[in-house]
């Protein structure tokens, strides 16, 4: 890992030589640095955009609020509609594909009004997933700030670290369309349904989970990191009911713990252990 002063200073550079820019702004701690660091060196001629849908979780909307007003970067949401979109709810392997393809058809007209580049924060070690949505952003001209001064994840928490954001040590936060199995239609009813069973799960003293859905919403796979899975075995009534009472009818422990894209399993492609 390089120095966190040297890479900032590298993606300081590299974001001045855009005009103006939009910020695709999840509040993950890559958008966060990416959004910060844009709004230090352009002003308000920076603009983190949200985008809206059932598949953001709510407590991840407020959150990225609460950034941008913190940091006073200029913020504003769009309303995407991916779930309007057979290809997404079809949810097969190139889901991310169509939901990218969404979110550029609600944040190009912005662009082109202002003239400004549309940007994301994926950082080098994302270019080895599977990751449909950068083929998205490639088709539409997106810029990769971060790719382009090489920085890895580690480096987006080193440099987030250095500028005190409060994204740093924030855990990897998906859509909530990712915990849904290939295959599988994805539906505001079992989004919400992972958006309140995620919730209840956290509730109970467990911050990193994915509730993962099966067999059309009925099944939830719970994966916690391994570290938690003794304490999650002595609660094991308590993430029952938590599961049960967000509306799944059967509930799991996956006893090989939390793993970064474990869905990708069911297209043969492999996956990240832990956080």
């Amino acid at each position: 890992m390089a120095d966190a002063e040297v890479l900032l200073d590298a993606l300081r550079e590299r974001l001045r030589r855009e005009r103006r820019i939009l910020v695709a702004f999840s509040g993950g701690a890559d958008s966060a640095l990416l959004a910060a660091v844009a709004s230090e060196q352009l002003g308000t001629a920076a603009v983190a955009v949200t985008a809206v849908s059932p598949s953001l979780p709510q407590a991840e909307r407020r959150a990225a609020r609460a950034f941008t007003r913190a940091r006073g970067i200029a913020h504003m949401e769009v309303a995407t509609d991916e779930l309007d979109r057979s290809a997404y709810v079809a949810n097969s392997g190139d889901r991310c594909f169509h939901c990218k393809s969404a979110l550029f058809d609600a944040l190009e007209p912005l662009a082109e009004l202002s003239g400004a580049a549309v940007a994301l924060g994926t950082n080098i070690d994302d270019l080895g997933d599977h990751r449909p949505g950068q083929h998205a952003a490639a088709v539409r001209g997106a810029i990769a700030p971060m790719v382009d001064v090489g920085l890895t994840k580690a480096d987006v928490r080193a440099v987030s670290a250095r500028l005190g954001l409060v994204t740093a040590a924030k855990p990897a936060a998906a859509c909530l369309a990712s915990r849904v199995a290939y295959g599988d239609p994805v539906t505001p009813e079992v989004l919400a349904r992972v958006e309140a069973a995620e919730a209840a799960v956290h509730a109970l003293g467990f911050p990193v989970c994915r509730v993962r859905a099966h067999a059309h919403g009925t099944v939830a796979r719970l994966e916690l990191p391994a570290d938690d899975l003794p304490r999650a075995a002595e609660v094991r009534r308590d993430l029952d009911d938590a599961l049960r009472g967000a509306g799944f009818e059967f509930c799991a422990l996956d006893l090989q713990g939390f793993r970064t894209g474990r869905m990708n399993v069911l297209l043969g492609l492999p996956t990240t252990p832990g956080t």
